[in-house]
């Protein structure tokens, strides 16, 4: 705190331009080297920003004036990317999900919590008005206890207009490990840790034809469930059901609703960081669109990082590893439930991340809580 966090980028794809939009407005970040597979990618990324070194991956990892390794590789990588920059000393954030399993993601956090480094990771929309807002409605008592959320993410599919679709369809793809961590994180956020999941999971076609791009009219294999529904099983009682679907066509479906004993709430999507919260209530005649009253103010990819760099140390961060690695348990458990036809019960847990007061910037919530 006090003082800029140093940060480098590995990875230089399409998702790094919302970074870097971001990081120019953020007084806690300055952005000083990147390194990407293509060194024509980084290189390029340095000519556009002002002070940013292109390096190659080793080089960055072995900078001394980097202090977090923000890691854009595809989710593959991302434990090993993680992995090697822990050991250089740096803190680490990553893109979600935090690793490709669990197994992978454990190893990451039991390396920071060894050399004494912070681990965050996506998504920080989060931290965003959308689902503070809601996230305030519900401690404010407006819907009364919560009962039950209802999460629901429906599209025919990512080959309409990805190039490159064939990860969405194999293992370690399909709907709830590519959008889950949105939805999942958000109801944590919202409701608190899960305790157990059931599963189901099914897929309607074997093939999909590619829709745009150089590959277009190219027929490719569907090997992974491309419909996914789960029940969680909080750890205050409320029940949430989510469905993933790259198979439905269309959906009037609120992204997110949850149910309370006085009332309900209809939440923003949580892939976007704002978004208008929604509130009926007994004895209401019509849903009654709540004014903004929590969450960072126009924020946006990279919010998450600044706020871990105003966390103070040994504290975790909002968009934390721990929250991360829950959600990955879950996603990872309704698809073991499917597989299997059991309930699986979750065996970590996570506290509520603090919620974030209404304000611009990470630096201007952490001075609010202080002073209050």
């Amino acid at each position: 705190m006090g003082k800029p966090l140093k940060v480098g980028i590995i990875g230089c794809g399409a998702i790094i331009a919302q970074y870097l939009t971001n990081f120019r407005r953020l007084d806690a970040i300055e952005l000083v080297a990147v390194a990407d597979l293509d060194p024509a990618r980084a290189q390029a990324v340095a000519d556009d920003y002002d002070g940013v070194r292109a390096l190659t991956v080793d080089e960055l990892i072995a900078a001394d004036d980097v202090d977090l390794v923000l890691n854009l590789t595809i989710p593959a990588a991302h434990a090993e990317v993680a992995l090697k920059a822990i050991a250089a000393g740096k803190s680490v954030y990553g893109e979600k999900p935090l690793a490709a399993t669990t197994g992978e993601a454990r190893q990451v956090l039991e390396a920071a919590r060894a050399a004494g480094v912070a681990v965050g990771c996506a998504p920080d929309t989060v931290l965003g008005t959308g689902i503070q807002t809601a996230r305030k409605a519900i401690d404010d008592g407006l819907i009364g206890s919560p009962i039950s959320a209802t999460a629901t993410m429906v599209t025919p599919g990512h080959e309409r207009w990805h190039p490159n679709p064939d990860f969405y369809y194999q293992p370690g793809g399909g709907p709830l490990l590519d959008m889950g961590p949105y939805y999942v994180s958000a109801l944590v956020s919202l409701l608190g840790p899960v305790v157990s999941v059931t599963g189901a999971a099914s897929h309607t076609r074997t093939q999909r034809t590619i829709g745009s791009g150089p590959r277009e009219g190219e027929v490719i294999p569907v090997n992974f469930d491309s419909h996914v529904t789960g029940i969680l099983v909080h750890a205050n009682g409320a029940l949430s059901t989510l469905v993933m679907s790259f198979d439905a066509v269309k959906t009037r479906s609120s992204n997110i609703e949850i149910h309370g004993e006085r009332g309900s709430l209809v939440v923003p999507d949580p892939n976007h960081f704002a978004g208008d919260v929604e509130l009926f209530t007994l004895g209401d005649d019509s849903w009654t669109t709540l004014p903004v009253s929590a969450g960072y103010v126009d924020s946006g990819r990279g919010f998450g990082i600044a706020d871990l760099a105003a966390t103070p140390e040994g504290e975790e961060p909002r968009a934390g590893g721990r929250l991360a690695y829950h959600a990955l348990e879950v996603m990872e458990s309704v698809l073991e439930s499917a597989r299997t036809g059991a309930m699986v019960p979750i065996q970590s847990t996570v506290p509520r991340p603090e919620p974030v007061p209404l304000t611009a910037s990470p630096d201007d919530a952490r001075v609010q809580e202080v002073s209050a």
